[in-house]
């Protein structure tokens, strides 16, 4: 085991499958000169060079569609976008190329393309660069979801969105990109479609993912403190997603909060819900709560801010609620 931090996770998982596979290359905004955005493809370019560390101009919709092409003769482009905000420029690219051309060819053409970056609210980024994204794209058939919120998942996501046949979306956090954490040591690949529980619990089940993941185990950890005892599921990837595992631990804890920091209004959160009510009606001793981001645009004020995004305090109320029916 080795401590890396949450970038450098990423950036060793990209460099590990560009001396694999050479048909593996970088484009985005700032990715080569300036080291990246976030410095996750810092040093790329000066070892690989400029054929497969690609600047680009501030064109999202172009290079996304450059980018598909080149997947489709054979190439497997990693795209970042310096956050996850202004992939809303690029939307239709992969919602109607990314995700549709496998199926609309007949299998006659794969799509292998990673596309990455920050994504949610960073610290007063305002309204316009703190959507939390993965609900727009989880919901859209073709592409799979990855949401990373360990350095050891960063690294093997990384890895196995890279390999795969179709498109793949990560889903980082800029608030992650300094977390330090263990990194198996070998050639480590992620399995779409499996969570993980990261806190065994008895009382109440806390399903979530992304960076929400630290705020519901700090919230775990203060309720161990003669509260319930909470299991704590990080679902990692949203589509495919592993709802199985959290129909198994409700059978066993009989509540269930969802939290996650995008809005309330339908998502993957509103998914999981229907999924649970439906395989584990009869095990749910209340009705199932969520936790979420707030019904509004983000504030750039700093208060304004706190308490528009789920943190620990608010976890602890959903569950205490949960436990009052």
């Amino acid at each position: 085991m080795r401590e890396l931090r949450y970038r450098e996770a990423l950036r060793e998982a990209m460099a590990e499958e560009m001396e694999r596979d050479e048909r593996v290359f970088i484009m985005g905004e700032e990715v080569g000169h300036y080291q990246g955005a976030y410095k996750v493809t810092e040093g790329l370019l000066a070892r690989f060079g400029e054929r497969r560390v690609i600047d680009t101009p501030i064109a999202e919709e172009g290079f996304a569609g450059i980018a598909i092409g080149a997947a489709m003769v054979g190439l497997r482009p990693i795209v970042e976008f310096m956050t996850w905000n202004f992939s809303a420029v690029a939307f239709d690219q992969i919602l109607s190329n990314a995700a549709k051309l496998r199926q609309m060819s007949g299998g006659q053409f794969k799509v292998p393309i990673v596309f990455r970056g920050p994504n949610g609210a960073a610290k007063q980024t305002a309204s316009q660069h703190s959507h939390a994204m993965e609900t727009f794209y989880a919901q859209i058939p073709g592409v799979k979801v990855f949401m990373p919120a360990t350095v050891a998942d960063a690294k093997a996501m990384m890895k196995a969105a890279i390999r795969d046949d179709n498109p793949v979306l990560i889903f980082e956090d800029e608030r992650l990109y300094g977390l330090k954490g263990e990194v198996p040591d070998g050639d480590v690949v992620a399995e779409f479609g499996v969570s993980q529980v990261r806190r065994e619990g008895e009382d109440v089940t806390i399903a979530t993912w992304g960076k929400m993941l630290w705020q519901c185990l700090d919230a775990a950890e203060q309720l161990a403190k003669g509260g319930p005892s909470c299991e704590v599921i990080d679902l990692r990837s949203l589509r495919p997603m592993d709802h199985e595992t959290v129909v198994r631990s409700v059978r066993k804890t009989g509540r269930l909060v969802v939290v996650h920091e995008t809005w309330p209004y339908g998502g993957p959160g509103a998914e999981l819900v229907d999924r649970v009510q439906r395989e584990a009606f009869d095990a749910l001793d209340a009705p199932v709560l969520r936790c979420t981001g707030r019904d509004a645009s983000m504030a750039y004020n700093k208060k304004l801010e706190d308490l528009t995004i789920p943190d620990a305090k608010t976890v602890l109320a959903a569950v205490r609620a949960v436990m009052s029916y």
